[in-house]
């Protein structure tokens, strides 16, 4: 019997290609779908796109509302994405690093990954005050809407940011901003993103990359920002003590930190 190859050398695998769709779909849609929109979404028959729907239930990747109209992703590819060991070490050496900078700002921080055309947070520590705004981890946010997503991107290839940038475009069926790529050579510029929440009002999202042993941004360390009366916490104070952290984190994974950047023991 002869193999017949896919388009572009491939062999032909439907039904993976069919579950992968569905699960990058559900990825962008925070408040599920039902068989239907995911059937016009994908252009599939709601039959085929049901027995799918099925299958990944079981599996645990997804779950029905209530109503049992709507499905929406469980944390299942969170879970499996921690137990990556490159994934599962950054947050192992990332977690005590975090909480260092919780207690010493007043204020919350969290860990972000690029993935695809979104950001993923991957750790999340608390304000020690116990009020105040945080992110926390799992949640998947617009790589648009992200000084994580961008800090990183403008610490990474040309190729990479690219193809990140292409995903969100086809995600969204729209171009960035003109201004984008000359926000990026901003913050490159200087190192670190600093800029109002794009959320929440009143928030400042303060970001500085954690470089992987080629010098390149992995992830990204960032404060949301807000100020407490009669705190002395400043956006320069995070700034400061988010450099450090950032530095200790990427030295602890074995990042290479750029030239002109002193390390720790410098």
């Amino acid at each position: 019997m002869i193999t017949r190859l896919a388009r572009g050398g491939r062999y032909p695998t439907p039904a993976l290609e069919k579950g992968l769709d569905i699960l990058e779909l559900f990825a962008s849609e925070q408040q599920g779908l039902t068989k239907t929109d995911v059937a016009r979404r994908l252009g599939r028959t709601v039959s085929e796109v049901f027995r799918m729907l099925l299958c990944l239930e079981e599996r645990g990747y997804i779950a029905r509302s209530k109503d049992g109209e709507r499905f929406h992703l469980t944390l299942q590819l969170f879970r499996m994405a921690l137990e990556y060991p490159p994934t599962k070490r950054m947050v192992v050496e990332a977690l005590p690093v975090m909480q260092k900078v919780a207690h010493q700002l007043n204020q919350s921080c969290h860990l972000g990954v690029l993935d695809g055309g979104q950001v993923v947070i991957i750790a999340q520590v608390d304000s020690p005050s116990g009020a105040g705004f945080y992110v926390k981890a799992g949640t998947v946010v617009d790589l648009m809407r992200a000084a994580t997503g961008h800090v990183i991107l403008a610490h990474q290839t040309p190729e990479v940011c690219a193809r990140a940038v292409r995903i969100w475009s086809q995600q969204h069926e729209t171009d960035p901003s003109q201004d984008f790529q000359a926000h990026l050579a901003k913050i490159k510029e200087h190192g670190y993103e600093e800029r109002e929440s794009y959320e929440v009002s009143g928030v400042i999202n303060i970001s500085y990359p954690i470089w992987d042993n080629q010098g390149y941004a992995a992830a990204a360390l960032t404060v949301p920002y807000l100020q407490r009366i009669g705190d002395k916490t400043t956006p320069a104070t995070v700034k400061q003590v988010l450099k450090q952290a950032s530095m200790q984190l990427s030295e602890a994974v074995g990042g290479v930190l750029p030239s002109g950047t002193l390390s720790l023991a410098g």
